[in-house]
């Protein structure tokens, strides 16, 4: 039998700290659904101590999920660990993942610490996570810039001490694969007491290397990859979990283990994020991207007609490409409504918001004549974050554009709860919709990024736009959905400006 490699999905941690990708408790449950119906073995929820939030988020996720094990991050502070074990008190099954850098750089002028102090602190850690749960991780920060010989005695210490994953991070992602799969190979080699761990990897983007080091891991012996959906997470991104899972699927030829992961919840997956965070996945995006199973050279579609093997490696159904098992139109009824969206991982918690989202289900269905499930995703999504803060909520708007005239617009708002008008002219129809909006609200934001993403195809498509805004240091992003792109425009800088304005603000975790 094949060795299984452990997939550690820590979308819901690194890949929120991307900027802008902060994500609502409601929201991690929502993904960690879908990563549980995907059979995703580890998910990292949070970092508990980083704010109130991140920890009632977790909470929140380990009381949701039965089947994956739910992973809470924790530095060595003691109160770093017990926060987290807090946390993860209501999981089936847990793991606390301790952490500390190791590398000459960030030992001394991050640390400021010796070498022995590390040492120590590393074991005390360890040993600390240890009272709360029997599975243990420990990660090196920074391990692709440390001295060998320094991680050979720290990971043979923290075994003694208990830890049973020792994850080996490429954090600023400056190894390439070659040597990173040496680097995995003298360690699992020169420490005595490596069969007693499972060997992970943590690699990030900053080179485009994520994944080319991960799967040069694998093959080194490394038998967990953490990784995040849409190689979301700092910088430049993590490893993409849907690339490493269909390369060590589709290369079994050469790959000594393999994953357990339903690899037909990909899509599913994909999507959900993209829409949750409102980073939009670019079309010749490795298996997930809209070009990614799409031929145009006509020398390709002749080979892909006559057989799918000579220009196709993967079948786009493995990985959820395929067309809905129920058409959702106009005359489909609320079970039917509800059925599909638990499919897609979607629960309501109550018949007032079901009622209400079939509603807006229904209202879409008039303008459109096929509702696929990425209309599903993005309806439901964008209702939550309508509801999730609404002192300034959209009513209605207008607005004039003439060939040879400046674009005007007015828009109508509900100001908590009171309702106001604003006018202004632009640029163009967004760009008057946006100062319109300003002149009621007096945010004082500045966008960052405007984004127009078609959800499906056709001219009847519904539009997703995501807006990201700064205020005093603090980027969010915003997210609308609807078939006129000018009304989605309009939604999400207001979703924006309810973020940015919301007293709850989460810390970065490294702060």
């Amino acid at each position: 039998m094949k060795d299984k490699l452990i997939i550690f999905d820590t979308t819901l941690r690194d890949g929120e700290q991307s900027p802008g990708a902060s994500m609502t408790r409601d929201e991690k449950v929502r993904i960690a659904k879908t990563l549980e119906l995907m059979r995703v073995d580890v998910i990292e929820a949070g970092f508990p101590i980083a704010s109130p939030g991140d920890f009632e988020s977790v909470r929140a996720v380990a009381q949701s999920v039965k089947d994956s094990t739910v992973c809470g991050l924790a530095r060595t502070s003691d109160e770093d660990i017990d926060r987290a074990a807090e946390a993860l008190k209501p999981a089936n099954s847990s793991r606390i993942h301790t952490f500390i850098a190791t590398s000459p750089i960030h030992m001394e002028r991050k640390l400021r610490m010796q070498p022995e102090q590390v040492l120590e602190q590393a074991i005390h850690a360890v040993k600390r996570a240890r009272q709360y749960t029997d599975n243990v991780e420990f990660s090196p920060e920074d391990a692709g810039r440390s001295e060998i010989d320094f991680l050979c005695r720290i990971i043979e210490a923290v075994i003694d001490a208990g830890a049973s994953t020792i994850n080996i991070p490429d954090t600023v992602g400056y190894n390439v694969p070659e040597q990173f799969g040496n680097t995995i190979t003298q360690l699992i080699e020169r420490v005595p007491n490596a069969d007693k761990a499972v060997f992970s990897v943590h690699c990030h983007n900053d080179l485009g290397l994520a994944v080319a080091n991960s799967l040069a891991a694998v093959m080194a012996g490394a038998r967990q990859v953490e990784c995040t959906i849409n190689g979301l997470g700092e910088r430049a991104g993590n490893a993409s979990l849907e690339e490493i899972v269909m390369a060590v699927r589709t290369r079994q030829d050469i790959f000594p283990c393999d994953t357990n992961l339903d690899t037909t919840q990909i899509m599913n997956n994909s999507r959900l994020v993209s829409n949750i965070t409102g980073f939009p996945v670019q079309p010749n995006k490795a298996v997930v991207g809209a070009n990614a199973f799409a031929h145009e050279s006509g020398i390709h579609q002749d080979g892909v007609i006559k057989s799918r093997e000579t220009y196709e490696i993967m079948r786009a159904e493995d990985v959820g490409w395929q067309t809905n098992r129920l058409v959702m139109g106009k005359h489909s009824g609320r079970n039917a409504f509800k059925t599909r969206l638990k499919e897609l991982g979607h629960e309501f918690e109550n018949d007032e918001d079901l009622n209400e989202s079939f509603r807006r289900f229904k209202d879409l269905a008039d303008k459109k004549h096929e509702i696929f499930d990425e209309d599903l995703q993005s309806l439901v999504s964008d209702g939550l974050l309508e509801a999730e803060n609404e002192r300034f909520k959209f009513v209605s708007m207008k607005v004039g554009l003439e060939t040879g005239m400046t674009p005007e617009a007015q828009v109508n708002l509900t100001v908590e709860g009171k309702e106001k008008s604003g006018n202004a002219q632009g640029d163009g129809p967004v760009d008057a919709i946006f100062k319109a909006i300003e002149s009621v609200v007096d945010s004082g934001c500045k966008v960052q990024l405007y984004s127009v993403n078609a959800i499906t195809d056709g001219t009847d498509a519904l539009g997703e736009v995501t807006v990201r805004v700064s205020k005093d240091g603090r980027i969010v992003n915003g997210m609308g959905a609807d078939t006129d792109i000018i009304t989605a425009s309009a939604k999400a800088y207001i979703n924006a400006i309810n973020r940015v304005s919301s007293p709850i603000q989460r810390a970065h975790p490294q702060v």
